[in-house]
């Protein structure tokens, strides 16, 4: 059974930077889309960014554009995501998907194993 958990969560402050990974266990990641969403309080998910098998088709959200880079090591089974700049509106529990084929798409529905999620706090 594929698992998936992130780590790399904390609290930073407005400005600074975070390094999130998901690291999968009981599968290979290597031939599918990956996603990652988050979860602000009192919001509904949102997705940050999702990157295909390859890693040729990466797609941010425009809230994150610019600041955020995902990146993917095949040899670990781990995706990265470096979170620069941070702000308060960033503040959420964020999760790693993985999509059931190799294309990214926006759409969570497409996600179908997910991880327990990590807590990101921005504040001052």
């Amino acid at each position: 059974q594929l698992q998936l958990v992130e780590s790399g969560g904390g609290l930073v402050q407005p400005g600074g930077s975070l390094r999130l990974s998901c690291t999968a266990s009981g599968g290979t990641l290597d031939t599918y889309a990956i996603g990652w969403f988050r979860r602000a309080p009192g919001k509904d998910r949102e997705g940050v960014l999702c990157t295909s098998a390859s890693g040729g088709s990466t797609t941010y959200a425009d809230s994150v554009k610019g600041r955020f880079t995902i990146s993917r090591d095949y040899g670990k089974n781990t995706l990265y995501v470096q979170m620069n700049s941070l702000k308060p509106d960033d503040t959420g529990v964020y999760y790693c998907a993985k999509a059931a084929g190799g294309i990214a798409y926006s759409d969570y529905r497409r996600y179908d194993y997910w991880g327990q999620g990590t807590q990101v706090t921005v504040s001052s």
